[in-house]
């Protein structure tokens, strides 16, 4: 086998680094995420927290007393009757904007440049639920779909994968019946699958139900109506048996500086937008760590040697 005077000078460096790493070191730096994981805040839930999202801004508004989304451009803050539009630049009020007959907007979600909000009449009964699209380029609130019979209040809904995810909530001692329901087609007027929460999740929503929701990768991030905290959940498998409909799987829960309320994803930053509606504020924040779905395994020094022979055979 012929070595290239470069292949064979690389082969030297990383066996020396394989070798120091064997001998007696300093212990590394704890990593900031890992700081963050051992002084998790008092959130109230009755489940085990770790540490999941910190705040790195605020932006006052009255509006924000449902839920925010962002754009690169705006955060929106979302209360009963009204979106208002901030720059997020300066957080200055550009516009609000309403419509006759809007009663109770929840989450918002942006998709192909429009931002779909969930509308319900709670808390009246019987449930009346459609989503409201509202169009930042001219300032317009309208309704995009009406549900002609509701499984319960929509909080929110998502477009993933090419089809409709709509939660619909209940309160008090009927929370269990809270659903997520995917529609079929890219549409929303045949249903395709329903899920319930888990039973723990259940009970820590402490007699409400989960106020927002965004997709992350393969899983779901819920927020809780006024805990700060985010339950990371997943489809459950094929296998999964028992009562139906199927309910989704608990992957953890995380502490964030969201008391509760809608949720949404920044595309700046790649983090999350809420509010906290104690204050009327925006609240933005980031991600302490890569959730369990995207986290890589490290590769040993080991593997890096063998890749690295093969490479000069």
């Amino acid at each position: 086998m012929l070595m290239t005077s470069t292949a064979l000078m690389n082969l030297v460096l990383l066996a020396a680094c394989c070798q120091v790493a064997a001998s007696p070191t300093e212990p590394p730096a704890v990593e900031p995420a890992r700081k963050a994981a051992a002084a998790v805040p008092e959130t109230g839930s009755r489940l085990e927290v770790v540490a999941g999202f910190v705040e790195t801004r605020r932006m006052p508004s009255p509006q924000a007393t449902q839920a925010a989304a962002a754009d690169t451009r705006h955060c929106y803050a979302i209360s009963n009757t009204t979106i208002a539009t901030h720059d997020r630049r300066t957080g200055r009020l550009v516009a609000t904007a309403t419509a006759p007959g809007t009663q109770h907007l929840n989450s918002g979600f942006f998709h192909e440049g429009k931002l779909y909000c969930a509308h319900s009449n709670y808390p009246a009964m019987p449930h009346e639920s459609d989503i409201r699209v509202f169009d930042p380029a001219t300032g317009s609130l309208q309704v995009f779909h009406r549900f002609p019979d509701p499984p319960g209040s929509l909080v929110w809904c998502l477009h993933h994968e090419g089809n409709w995810w709509c939660c619909f909530a209940w309160y008090g001692e009927d929370n269990a019946r809270s659903l997520l329901v995917e529609y079929a087609d890219g549409g929303l007027d045949r249903e395709r699958r329903r899920f319930r929460f888990p039973d723990e999740v259940v009970a820590d929503f402490d007699g409400m139900s989960a106020s927002g929701g965004i997709w992350q990768g393969e899983t779901l991030l819920a927020s809780h109506h006024h805990f700060p905290v985010l339950y990371r959940l997943a489809l459950p498998g094929p296998e999964a048996g028992g009562r139906e409909p199927p309910a989704l799987d608990l992957v953890e829960t995380l502490a964030c500086p969201f008391p509760g309320q809608g949720i949404a994803s920044d595309p700046v930053t790649g983090g999350l937008v809420g509010i906290d509606r104690t204050t009327r504020e925006i609240v933005l924040a980031r991600p302490l760590r890569q959730p369990p779905c995207c986290e890589a395994a490290p590769r040993s020094r080991r593997a890096l040697l063998e890749e690295a022979l093969e490479e000069a055979r």
